[in-house]
């Protein structure tokens, strides 16, 4: 029987930028990717979501991202490498820090935005990104994209992995994600995301913009908790995967 982990991009409310529904993700997802406060995100808010996923029973991610909060981490930056490793081991900290405040832990770690498909191709980047998971903590999994580099520079450096794919986002025949800046990179149509994942969790496949099927190893199904309708995407691939038989759960362990 197959088994897959739902996750979505979480703990990016503030009072000035309201972009997602938490609770109703929560009830819903079995992981989260909480925002490490630099592109998203404050930090009572952030605190907030952490405490609703130790309540719900749902794997903590770290979420960290370029210090960008105003192009909401999906500006590139060209950072040094140390730079880079010292600003995400910063996050993972803070984020530690509070998960542990409301009775949690970190597990695992997923980068945002212009950082995560940037070291999906840039190697010197994902030594520097996966440099700082293993300062402080080597016991967490890196989640990235299926087929990126950033897993492989993981492998190399002895950190466990998963992969996942994007359920509301449209994929290229290489099996990278099509950018954002082009037509279609988003998908809304949450009857047939769900359809998309479930022949994802059971054949490993998904359908690119050309039309051909693309292979994707996956652990992991990501809605993005800032699309318009996230909650209800969630729920339709949630229902439709129950419904065929597929079990829901975290790759990464339990709080």
């Amino acid at each position: 029987m197959a088994e897959i982990d739902l996750n979505a991009d979480l703990g990016e409310n503030s009072p000035d930028r309201v972009v997602g529904d938490d609770a109703s993700l929560l009830a819903i997802v079995t992981s989260a990717n909480v925002s490490c406060g630099y592109h998203a995100g404050s930090p009572e808010g952030i605190r907030a979501t952490l405490g609703a996923a130790v309540a719900n029973g749902v794997a903590i991610g770290a979420h960290p991202a370029y210090r960008d909060y105003d192009g909401f981490g999906r500006r590139a930056m060209d950072l040094p490498s140390a730079a880079l490793q010292a600003e995400v081991e910063y996050q993972l900290g803070a984020l530690a820090g509070l998960a542990s405040a409301v009775g949690g832990r970190v597990t695992y770690v997923k980068p945002h935005g212009a950082l995560y498909t940037t070291i999906a191709r840039d190697r010197r980047k994902a030594k520097a990104v996966v440099a700082a998971i293993k300062a402080v903590n080597p016991n967490l999994t890196m989640l990235g994209l299926a087929g990126g580099v950033a897993l492989d520079v993981a492998r190399e450096a002895g950190l466990a992995v998963a992969a996942e794919a994007f359920a509301d986002r449209a994929y290229r025949p290489d099996g990278h994600l099509v950018s954002r800046t082009q037509e279609g990179a988003v998908l809304h149509d949450s009857a047939e995301i769900a359809e998309r994942m479930l022949r994802l969790a059971e054949e490993g496949v998904i359908r690119a913009v050309d039309g051909t099927d693309v292979s994707i190893a996956a652990q992991s199904i990501c809605v993005h908790g800032d699309s318009p309708g996230a909650v209800t995407t969630a729920a339709a691939v949630r229902r439709r995967l129950e419904a065929s038989g597929v079990t829901l759960a975290p790759f990464a362990a339990r709080n």
